[in-house]
């Protein structure tokens, strides 16, 4: 994974788990501002409950023959008489509690005043009420939590680099030896395969040379994988029009080698002129990874069926083995993950051909049978198949 992706995405997992842990202490601050919130909007009502009084107290009868009552933009108010019923009332919200003090229902918060007998047009109660507003509670809420959360990334982000660094550097090195070194194991190959093919066209064939080339081959195969393992992040692979027929018959003579040394028999039925739209290199892997499978997981002797055939407007290529099978289908294409570990290899090569598949919108399809053997069919469809 790359390390930039592997960052963001600790980093994303560690933001969340802060924000979980902060869910309690959250509730515990909304509802304790939420109170205070009350507790303020009670002072509010009571300031404009006095006001509401010294207008009424402020009022001569004689100068003028009609009280104006105060209003208010965000607040109500009522005067009820001693049976809590309106004498005058702005307040379109039904009263509950017809008792003396301050209190909150559903959203609206309202004082109850008694007033002295016959003092304020013969009214016993004051109400004062309005709608609160918590929103800018849940404002302020979602301003901090955002701001925790955006800290804790960039933190989380630049701590994982810290911390991830030294690593880094070590994977480099390792990144450059493998380099070096797979250099290194290219060249001997290459040599030994030419003197091999030159000792042939002026020799008898030599069966210990051929296992020799055999080998070699085995050994280019895995060096081919892992220098695609290493490449392919940095690489764009572009796509060309390729004769499928010629170059899936020309990876199977390629092959013909490491199979004899099992006397196993590779029978082909290949139609012809079926091009494909595809990357060469890629190709390669999936073909290689495929024959050089099905050769290590067969038995002595036996054999491999290869198919490539046009049906509609797709093609199928198919590799058949009659081996050992697959006792875990789901695991194969992990990476490193090898079912016997006798037959050598890395468990990369399955993990590349999925890698590839998956982003060119290739079907595979695996029929296995533990102990009796295994089918991979591959489908390719239009524009990667060019009818």
């Amino acid at each position: 994974m790359n390390d930039k992706l592997y960052a963001l995405k600790n980093a994303f997992i560690y933001t969340m788990l802060v924000a979980v842990l902060l869910l309690v202490p959250t509730y515990v601050y909304v509802a304790y501002m939420k109170y205070v919130y009350e507790i303020q909007y009670e002072f509010k009502l009571k300031r404009e409950s006095h006001l509401i009084l010294r207008s009424m107290e402020e009022f001569d009868v004689k100068e003028k023959q009609v009280f104006d009552y105060p209003r208010f933009r965000s607040f109500q108010s009522g005067l009820y008489d001693e049976h809590f019923k309106p004498m005058f009332s702005l307040i379109e919200y039904p009263i509950e509690n017809q008792k003396v003090g301050y209190y909150v229902d559903n959203g609206y918060g309202y004082l109850v005043i008694s007033l002295p007998e016959h003092r304020y047009f013969g009214a016993s109660y004051l109400v004062v009420g309005g709608e609160l507003s918590y929103t800018r509670i849940y404002q302020d809420v979602v301003i901090i939590l955002l701001s925790i959360a955006v800290l804790i990334f960039v933190l989380s982000l630049f701590f994982l680099d810290r911390f991830a660094l030294p690593f880094q550097r070590v994977n480099q090195r390792l990144d450059r030896f493998i380099k070096d070194s797979m250099h290194e194991i290219n060249t001997p190959l290459s040599i030994i395969n030419v003197n091999i093919d030159l000792y042939n066209r002026s020799n008898p064939p030599n069966k210990y040379l051929q296992r020799i080339k055999a080998a070699t081959k085995t050994l280019a195969t895995l060096y081919n994988d892992m220098d695609y393992l290493i490449k392919n992040e940095r690489l764009s692979f572009e796509y060309e029009e390729i004769d499928l027929s010629r170059y899936l018959q020309d990876r199977i003579d390629y092959f013909y080698e490491v199979a004899a040394l099992k006397n196993i028999a590779v029978e082909s039925r290949i139609e012809d002129d079926i091009f494909i739209q595809f990357n060469p290199t890629q190709l390669q892997r999936i073909i290689d990874n495929n024959l050089s499978n099905a050769i290590k997981y067969s038995h002595e002797e036996g054999k491999i069926e290869v198919i490539l055939e046009r049906i509609g407007d797709i093609c199928v290529m198919r590799f058949q083995d009659y081996g050992v099978g697959i006792e875990n289908v789901e695991r194969i294409f992990e990476r490193y993950y090898r079912e016997n570990r006798d037959k050598g290899g890395f468990g990369i090569g399955l993990n590349i051909v999925k890698s590839i598949i998956d982003k060119a919108g290739i079907e595979l399809h695996i029929d296995s049978i533990y102990g009796k053997g295994t089918t991979f069919s591959y489908t390719f469809f239009p524009p990667i198949f060019i009818l």
